[in-house]
């Protein structure tokens, strides 16, 4: 433990930094915004921007780590970002807002690739699961303490903005003073879309309800505190206990998902989540800290869903194929997260706030529906699932992150990341020696 912190100290301040600074922005916008009466769908919009701006990264990223290089291509993404934080204090010309969060979005996806290559590059085959495992604390912790500062700012003024802007200069510190050398250029993994349509179709519709419902609680989450009259203070407070409850139910989900059926267990809390956002439903005054209970549970089984997801679709598929699984879940759920900020952002201004957590309970059942469908379908094993890993949210992770997978073999992840021409022809191959 000492080796890895030791080694990848840098990278994990990094990070911890750059979360610490999307978090407080993501909630800030909102929270500002609802204080100045915006309408829903104005919200929604343009939470949904960063959603699609992390969706378009993952192109461009690949693109531009190639031609500058992993430090370089993060120097030059944390600067974009700082001006473009700074770009919300000098204009409240809301279509602007959209664009600069859509450029936010894409190249902190660019800045997550360049982080989990680096990590990957330097990472030993007995050490990828403590290495992602720091990685992912790193994550957590950071986003929460984002929503910690907001507690201490009074009102909804710009001295937040500036202290995103901070973090954002001072995570290229750690970057720019690392003695390491720069890891090697990583090739894009193939998409395989039309493979993964006919393949795992349920498990898709499952990622993508998963990702409407995070995507949904990151953006409007804080409208919902706000139309219930909670302070800036206890909003704060609300989502770091609510973001905090994702690192918590990280551990006993990878310990029960060795051990009963994935199928199942995806059910049980899908169900589970949708009873436990079933009271914020009503219209009924709970007090905030019964507020902050139950969205503690809620968020506990939300932030569970996809990395079961995961766990279940790499059962699914031979092993040359789950790094490009991997980012094609991810497209999924990206697409998901700009749906559901649209819908919830729509609904929300005329039916009330209570309709954030019906939406939770919408997309639960869906969820619980289709993998019911799943795990009745029988499927042909190969080989025995493989173990199931601690995830961070999707929305901050990168394609790369399955690399990172120690249950994946080290010949895989070359094969699929190095040699992609070479992949695809033998997908090709594949199909077609298929029976029908």
């Amino acid at each position: 433990m000492k080796k890895v912190l030791g080694t990848f100290l840098p990278l994990y301040t990094t990070t911890l930094l750059m979360l610490l600074g999307s978090g407080l922005l993501t909630t800030y916008v909102s929270l500002r915004l609802a204080n100045e009466q915006v309408s829903g769908s104005m919200i929604g919009a343009i939470t949904a921007a960063n959603y699609f701006g992390l969706v378009l990264g993952g192109k461009v990223g690949h693109n531009l780590i190639a031609r500058v290089g992993h430090i370089r291509a993060y120097v030059s993404c944390a600067g974009i970002i700082t001006a473009s934080v700074l770009g919300h204090g000098l204009t409240d010309y809301l279509p602007m807002w959209i664009f600069l969060r859509l450029v936010i979005g894409l190249c902190m996806m660019c800045q997550y690739m360049v982080l989990e290559s680096w990590l990957n590059d330097g990472a030993e085959s007995g050490q990828r699961g403590l290495i992602f495992g720091f990685y992912m604390v790193a994550t957590y912790l950071g986003l929460s303490a984002g929503q910690i500062i907001l507690m201490t700012q009074v009102g909804s003024g710009s001295s937040s903005l500036l202290i995103v802007a901070l973090c954002f200069a001072l995570c290229l510190v750690p970057m720019a003073l690392t003695t390491r050398t720069n890891p090697h250029p990583m090739m894009p993994a193939p998409m395989e879309l039309g493979y993964f349509f006919r393949a795992i179709p349920k498990i898709l519709l499952i990622t993508l309800a998963t990702g409407m419902a995070v995507g949904a609680f990151y953006g409007m989450a804080p409208v919902y505190t706000s139309q219930l009259g909670f302070s800036t203070q206890q909003t704060g407070l609300f989502m770091a206990i609510a973001i905090f409850a994702g690192l918590v139910s990280q551990f006993p989900l990878s310990w029960l998902s060795d051990r009963i059926d994935r199928g199942r267990l995806l059910l049980y809390t899908s169900l589970l989540y949708t009873l436990a956002a079933l009271p914020l439903t009503l219209l009924l005054h709970f007090s905030f800290a019964v507020v902050v209970a139950i969205a503690f549970l809620t968020s506990m089984m939300q932030f569970s869903l996809y990395p079961l997801i995961v766990a279940m679709a790499n059962d699914s598929v031979a092993p040359e194929r789950r790094v490009s699984l991997t980012a094609c879940l991810l497209m999924a759920y990206g697409v998901g997260a700009c749906i559901g900020p649209l819908v919830t952002g729509a609904i929300m201004q005329p039916l009330g706030g209570n309709m954030l957590y019906a939406f939770f309970c919408l997309c639960g059942g869906v969820i619980a529906v289709t993998s019911w469908f799943t795990s009745r379908t029988p499927q042909i094993v190969t080989e025995a699932p493989i173990p199931h890993v601690v995830l961070p949210d999707s929305l901050t992770s990168s394609p790369l992150a399955a690399a990172l997978n120690p249950s994946l073999a080290e010949e895989d992840i070359q094969t699929v990341m190095f040699d992609t021409e070479e992949s695809e022809e033998t997908a090709e191959k594949e199909e077609v020696e298929m029976p029908s």
